[in-house]
């Protein structure tokens, strides 16, 4: 079975076992640096958000030999699940500009890659990449559940890019403190280890957000990065290793520009999910001039 024939027969037994004031569709969506990934949406009337459920990671378990019916009831399960924590509270009120400009938040995505989403979406250009507005609806300990924010909402409602851009600064910050960690800890934290591993890290950092999750943009977090700069005692790099945070290394731990440049680019195509890539370009921070620099 081909993953499109996948996709028709995962569609056609939902519809099927849900009710039928369920409307069932099949929808492909861009996602970030233009990949595409298609999904079930379910929606009922008089509500304006409606989950896409993505099947790209269903469709590898039905190849390793998870039956088709056990999918179905998977993607039925998490909907319901879905509905039942959101009650679909926010349908109507993202209308309402007064509910979402205290959720507004920025994220950071390559501009290159995403020319053709910022034909669609308010943008601010930053070094080689773009700002991207968001409206945060929900963040627990399992994510965030966000809407991006395109030029009909602004007309929707009433407000200009400069708005949205002044309450993302005020907000992202607010709604996701920075989270700065060294690469020891964050590598024992994620291989669950205690041997020393001081060598080969040096004064090398993570620099995200809380949640880990979009957090390279906690770069622009004002003074952040003049207060990096006291902690090293000296310029450093800030290397863009994917859109959910950037590696902070100090210059005198650093070979030259132009290998750095040279090694991200390597782990972007190696090592990196399309989805996640963010750039290929190490940014530098002087701490005399407090200018970023790419």
């Amino acid at each position: 079975m081909t993953y499109y024939q996948f996709i028709h027969a995962v569609e056609e037994k939902i519809k099927k076992e849900v009710k039928e004031e369920r409307k069932i569709s099949v929808h492909t969506n861009i996602k970030n640096n233009g990949v595409k990934r298609t999904g079930i949406m379910i929606s009922e009337n008089g509500i304006n958000i409606s989950p896409t459920i993505y099947l790209e990671e269903y469709f590898q378990q039905f190849k390793r030999g998870y039956p088709l019916e056990l999918i179905v009831k998977d993607i039925l399960s998490l909907y319901e699940k879905i509905r039942f924590q959101n009650s679909w509270k926010e349908g109507e009120k993202v209308k309402s500009y007064d509910f979402v400009k205290g959720r507004i938040i920025y994220r950071l995505v390559n501009r290159e890659r995403n020319r053709k989403l910022l034909e669609d979406v308010p943008y601010k250009e930053y070094l080689d990449l773009a700002i991207v507005y968001y409206v945060l609806l929900e963040m627990d300990e399992y994510g965030m559940a966000s809407m991006l924010v395109r030029r009909e909402h602004l007309k929707m409602w009433k407000v200009s890019e400069e708005d949205i851009y002044y309450r993302a600064c005020k907000n992202t910050q607010k709604l996701l403190p920075y989270d700065f960690s060294t690469m020891r800890s964050v590598i024992m934290e994620l291989l669950e280890i205690g041997r020393e591993i001081e060598e080969q890290t040096g004064k090398m950092y993570i620099l995200s957000n809380v949640m880990r999750s979009y957090g390279a943009c906690a770069m622009m977090y004002p003074d952040l990065l003049r207060k990096i700069g006291e902690e090293l005692e000296e310029n450093y790099y800030i290397l863009p290793s994917s859109v959910h945070e950037t590696i902070i290394v100090a210059e005198s731990e650093a070979p030259g520009k132009e290998e750095l440049c040279e090694m991200i680019e390597e782990i972007n195509e190696t090592q990196v999910e399309e989805e996640e890539v963010l750039s290929n370009r190490a940014y530098y921070y002087e701490c005399d001039t407090g200018k970023l620099l790419f």
